[in-house]
């Protein structure tokens, strides 16, 4: 018969066990929560104990942090992530157990529910938003893709490229206000597009002036090998000081055009150096077998991608805000708005979702935070915890019911903490709720005992 309508088939529920749909390698309930706890301790000791490291190296953390915080911190993510993972199978069997049978709802996302939230208990405060910001992220980007494969949204061609044109353009307005912006998006946008664009920046043209001359008078007693570095220092000096520059710029250092070259020079090579840096772990690997790739590092498409990214959204921003201040013979924080629209194109370089939806997401929680400190927005307590829950129950419901609607690494980090369990959920019973659930699972036939099954193996699934 033909699949059921998407409101009908959350009214109905199969009479199959949490063996037959979940545990499928074990019969025992409390067997398999003790095998997917493990897993899940395994995996996220591995993956926190190697990122806090390198972060604390990175940080340049004193011996008392490694002695005393290092590991506390290790262990406090590591519970939080195990139990993520062992208390959704848990309530898994504890739904089934309650209702009697499985409803559309139950096997991912009631199940998820409470196992996320009292998961996020056990993780420091101090994680909860940046945890709640990434799993809001990608819970969005979850159900447009399931209203997408329902016919119920239609995609919009280059869509990542338009929502980061607006964030970007709102973030540069704040960027350029007084108190718009703090913490660490303040410092990001200040590495990436210069203190220049600050209207606080403090620096004078008679002090600039001063220190350049002071440099290029400096050149005159260096030594007959300096000589042609020195004469071609000075020769970018004077090209970069004499030319086209508003009295509203504070590059007193360059005109216009110098201003803009050399935003795309530094932050092209940032670009670069870091999709190489990335892609060094994987070419390791590989470094006897296949010694060519190491070569192919430096020459990998997507480096140029990234740095055309970066290096264009600056010059972009940069050369609209000086042609605007020409234009209006003004400097006004409203150009920050338009120069960040236009430098938001530079993203069809680099397109990534990802990227546009966790801006976008940040945006948000900024909007937000702003509107309590001016006493507009009510503060819900724990709301980044709930934020987390729903998150996550929204992205086990995809799990488990469409795979397909699911951010594929993601879904490879689902595989990796469960050491691959996930995948061998019977999900040709499930196919009757409408959703298409083995669709990337067609092969996959679970070997059940049939002395623990309600139905079956071999007769078809159907609503109870």
């Amino acid at each position: 018969p033909p699949p059921p309508s998407n409101m009908a088939a959350l009214s109905k529920s199969i009479p199959h066990s949490c063996y037959e749909i979940g545990h499928t390698w074990h019969p025992s309930c409390f067997i398999a929560y003790l095998h997917i706890t493990q897993g899940a301790l395994e995996e996220a000791f591995k993956i926190y104990g190697t990122l806090y490291l390198i972060a604390a190296i990175l940080r340049r953390r004193k011996l008392e942090y490694y002695v005393y915080r290092l590991l506390p911190e290790i262990l406090q993510s590591t519970s939080f992530l195990g139990a993520n993972g062992s208390l959704f199978i848990a309530f898994f069997c504890i739904l089934r157990k309650i209702l009697g049978k499985f409803y559309f709802w139950s096997a991912g996302f009631g199940a998820a529910l409470p196992a996320s939230y009292v998961a996020i208990l056990i993780e420091r405060k101090s994680r909860r938003g940046l945890l709640t910001i990434y799993m809001a992220n990608l819970a969005t980007e979850t159900l447009f893709r399931m209203g997408v494969s329902r016919g119920i949204i239609k995609p919009i061609r280059h869509g990542e490229v338009l929502l980061f044109c607006i964030t970007a353009a709102l973030y540069m307005f704040f960027f350029r206000c007084k108190d718009g912006l703090k913490g660490f998006a303040f410092s990001a946008l200040k590495f990436i597009v210069g203190k220049e664009e600050i209207p606080s920046h403090s620096l004078i043209p008679e002090v600039v002036y001063a220190k350049v001359e002071k440099q290029l008078k400096g050149h005159d007693g260096v030594s007959k090998k300096m000589k042609i570095v020195a004469l071609t220092k000075k020769l970018m000096d004077v090209v970069c000081r004499h030319g086209p520059r508003h009295r509203c710029c504070k590059h007193y250092e360059d005109n216009c055009i110098s201003y803009c070259i050399k935003g795309f020079i530094r932050m092209f090579s940032v670009g670069y150096l870091i999709q190489c840096c990335l892609r060094i772990p994987s070419a390791f690997r590989h470094l006897f077998t296949k010694p060519s790739q190491l070569l192919s590092l430096l020459y990998n498409k997507e480096n140029f991608q990234l740095g055309a990214f970066l290096g264009s959204f600056v010059s972009i921003y940069k050369g609209t805000s000086c042609l605007l201040r020409w234009m209006r013979n003004l400097d006004d924080e409203l150009h920050a708005i338009i120069a960040g629209s236009l430098a938001g194109v530079s993203m069809m370089f680099y397109k990534s979702t990802t990227i546009s939806m966790y801006l976008a997401s940040k945006l948000v929680e900024t909007l937000y935070f702003k509107g309590i400190e001016a006493g507009k927005c009510p503060y819900f307590p724990h709301a980044d915890s709930v934020i987390y829950a729903v998150s996550t129950a929204i992205c086990f419901q995809a799990a488990v019911m469409e795979v397909q609607t699911l951010r594929p690494s993601y879904w490879k980090f689902l595989l990796r903490l469960t050491k691959g369990r996930f995948a061998i959920m019977n999900r040709r019973v499930l196919d009757v709720f409408g959703t298409d659930a083995s669709r990337n699972f067609r092969d996959f036939i679970p070997k059940l005992d049939p002395r623990y099954t309600v139905v079956p193996p071999e007769l078809p699934a159907a609503f109870s």
